[in-house]
């Protein structure tokens, strides 16, 4: 095992699952993907929601997070999504998301009901206590699931550290909550901009440690960034503006699914758009055909670097 040793921070998306067209998950591909984004910048992987974690069977998931630990080799901080509808599941995900290499878990709350502040508090110490790495709060209410507290949040990083919890919050109003985060744990909360990279100017501006888009955008993501933290205003908003727009019409947990997957086809990375159904969101003539606009306008922006 080559675990990373390196910061948990910079540029973490979530890959896509690529499938073969029999169902199966498509591991070349996968390795094709991964490959590819640590070449563009990003400071290593993360497998969760868009990942198509919920619709994996328990043997593909871990065989999942094993071999994307494999892949990565230590060349990058892999994340892996743990989360699950009871404390036991989400504790024995983590146990095994370290046992192969992860450097870090990330944690959903349970989806099927809306836990009570005590109980969510116990869930994730139930993690904490389980594993010696860090955990990732996330508030996936932008999917699925109601908003977590900013006291439940706060409560969490005073109890156990700001090297065993980080957050990527997702609730909205992104801004505010974010702010109110960072306020309530009096700026200590280690924070990851979690939208896809539509709200990454801002999220900076109110002192995240880092974001997880998703893969198609790697690029834009990468270049951004850097603009950011190099204080280039004028590269920012060149880069931000249709990275934006594109996330904008990904509007659901499908959207994002589908809308990536076209643009990896489009940059030579996936062999086809094969999403896991049921599906909730197809992507029309015209939709397609907005969506390469806005990449083409992505591109050229990058040329200009």
């Amino acid at each position: 095992m080559n675990r990373y040793a390196g910061p948990l921070q910079g540029v973490l998306p979530v890959f896509q699952t690529p499938y073969l067209k029999s169902g199966e998950i498509d591991y070349p591909t996968l390795q094709r993907e991964i490959a590819w984004l640590l070449e563009c910048g990003a400071d290593g992987v993360v497998m969760a929601m868009v990942s198509e974690v919920l619709r994996l069977t328990t043997t593909e998931y871990r065989l999942l997070a094993a071999r994307t630990c494999e892949m990565v080799a230590g060349r990058g901080s892999v994340v892996i999504s743990v989360g699950g509808e009871s404390t036991k599941i989400a504790i024995e995900n983590a146990q095994h998301a370290e046992s192969v290499g992860a450097t870090a878990v990330m944690a959903i709350p349970p989806v099927s009901i809306g836990a009570l502040d005590e109980e969510l508090l116990a869930y994730y110490e139930g993690i904490v206590h389980a594993i010696s790495l860090p955990v990732i709060v996330q508030d996936a209410s932008g999917y699925v699931g109601k908003p977590m507290s900013i006291t439940l949040q706060a409560d969490l990083l005073h109890r156990f550290g700001v090297e065993r919890i980080l957050f990527k919050p997702e609730a909205t109003p992104i801004g505010p909550r974010l702010s109110a985060l960072r306020d309530a744990t009096e700026g200590k909360a280690p924070i990851f901009e979690g939208t896809g990279g539509i709200a990454l100017v801002d999220s900076f501006r109110r002192g995240i440690v880092g974001t997880m888009p998703g893969a198609d955008l790697i690029r834009g993501i990468v270049a951004l960034y850097r603009a950011l933290k190099t204080g280039d205003e004028r590269r920012i908003y060149e880069l931000s503006l249709p990275i934006s727009a594109i996330v904008a019409a990904q509007h659901s947990l499908d959207a994002f699914l589908a809308i990536e997957k076209h643009l990896l086809v489009r940059q030579g990375i996936f062999q086809n758009t094969i999403v896991r159904g049921p599906t909730a969101y197809r992507l029309d003539p015209e939709s397609i055909a907005e969506i390469d606009r806005l990449f083409d306008l992505l591109s050229d922006a990058l040329e200009k670097s």
